[in-house]
């Protein structure tokens, strides 16, 4: 049975809820992995930095097409990346 959020969203969007859109670059499970809060073997572990690589180079993918084509969320991709606040300084 679904969710009801998911009902509700279905039900206004027409569309399923992406996956992705309650977490950021990792998943929960891949954060307890990496932080060494979750006990795996070295072999999973390596397996789970692989993944998390290929993740990055999708993002600079992604960073490449946002500076392109919208170049404000590419800037705000960059800004969330780096740390950097400056604009918030500023004010």
């Amino acid at each position: 049975m679904e969710e009801p959020h998911t009902v509700r969203y279905m039900a206004i969007t027409g569309f399923p809820p992406m996956a992705d859109e309650r977490r950021g670059l990792l998943t929960t499970r891949e954060r307890e992995i990496i932080s060494g809060d979750a006990d795996v073997n070295d072999e999973y572990y390596y397996s789970v930095v692989s993944r998390v690589r290929r993740k990055i180079d999708n993002i600079a993918q992604d960073a490449a097409l946002l500076q392109e084509h919208h170049p404000e969320l590419g800037e705000e991709l960059r800004e969330a990346v780096s740390g950097d606040d400056s604009e918030e300084d500023d004010e």
